[in-house]
């Protein structure tokens, strides 16, 4: 199965690397999203998401009607390093599941990546934007039957939903339009207070 990074995590580093290289200066009011959206050929839906991750992250601080204002390069350098890692980390994934249809021969070889790829998955986790935290909606949610626009999710917990798994299928980048069931694998990226946000926001009753 093929995985590819969302187009505004894409957008989200091309900003921050222009930020870390000093094209865009701290201080400096960059784009509004319809100038972002028309730049790289994306909807607003996607501009907005990629500077609502820069934002999550204190690379830029967003002004409603006023553009966006660059507040840290060390910060974008850090996010840039850390993009430049989930990549290599899903090139690992891919060679793992090339080797799994070839191998039996090269048992060997694939022990030795799976261990790399958790070693490396368990290393990145608490400070990676794009190694998601996941939750799983049961029947006690109080989101149940609503899709993330009506929950407000972003604005009530400040994270973002990336990607939904549903029995076996994966929706990447649900819209705000997807409905959530029970059984749905929510995988969703925020700051380090993200995952308890968003526990007692869909479990209010349990915790």
């Amino acid at each position: 199965m093929k995985i590819d990074i969302p187009k505004y995590q894409q957008i989200a580093a091309d900003i921050a690397a222009r930020i870390a290289l000093g094209e865009l200066p701290e201080g400096e009011r960059i784009y509004v999203r319809s100038a972002l959206a028309s730049q790289y050929g994306v909807s607003s839906e996607t501009a907005r998401r990629a500077i609502c991750l820069l934002a999550d992250i204190k690379i830029v601080e967003s002004f409603k009607g006023s553009g966006v204002l660059i507040k840290s390069r060390k910060k974008a350098t850090e996010f840039v390093n850390r993009f430049d890692s989930t990549i290599q980390m899903n090139d690992l994934k891919k060679d793992i599941l090339n080797n799994v249809e070839q191998q039996i021969a090269k048992n060997a070889e694939l022990k030795e990546m799976v261990t790399e790829l958790m070693y490396k998955t368990e290393r990145f986790h608490a400070v990676n934007p794009f190694v998601p935290f996941e939750i799983e909606i049961t029947d006690k949610a109080s989101c149940i039957g609503k899709n993330l626009s009506e929950t407000n999710f972003w604005h009530n917990t400040s994270a973002t939903v990336i990607a939904i798994r549903r029995t076996e299928k994966t929706i990447i980048s649900p819209g705000p339009y997807a409905l959530l069931e029970v059984g749905d694998i929510l995988y969703y990226v925020g700051d380090e207070n993200s995952h308890s946000r968003v526990k007692n926001f869909i479990y209010p009753d349990i915790n």
